[in-house]
């Protein structure tokens, strides 16, 4: 406090918008919580806490969407290349084994 100005108060900046003065003032989120009672977080701007304040939607246009794609892939396991090239190494190996059992049955 000032000692000039008594009155004068500290300006206290919450976080998440929420607003100034008793942090136990600020809204609740109200979630159901995986207990089956509302949540006691206090609430950002969205009117839920930074946990249930909901997943993001994703990129929507065809440049995010794209960018999130690549960004993605991190060993090409699961791309389709690798899947046909994985089948095609299946089918392979089947056909050498009826070959090598067949070479085998005098």
């Amino acid at each position: 406090m000032n000692p000039e100005h008594p009155q004068e108060r500290r300006v206290i900046l919450l976080r998440n918008g929420n607003p100034q003065g008793n942090p136990m003032n600020a809204p609740r989120c109200g979630a159901r919580t995986r207990k089956g009672v509302p949540c006691r977080a206090p609430a950002m701007a969205n009117g839920r806490c930074r946990i249930h304040g909901g997943t993001s939607t994703g990129p929507r246009t065809p440049g995010g969407l794209e960018r999130s794609r690549m960004a993605r892939l991190k060993t090409g396991y699961y791309s389709a290349e690798m899947t046909a090239l994985r089948r095609y190494a299946r089918e392979l190996l089947a056909k050498s084994r009826d070959v090598l059992e067949q070479m085998r049955v005098p």
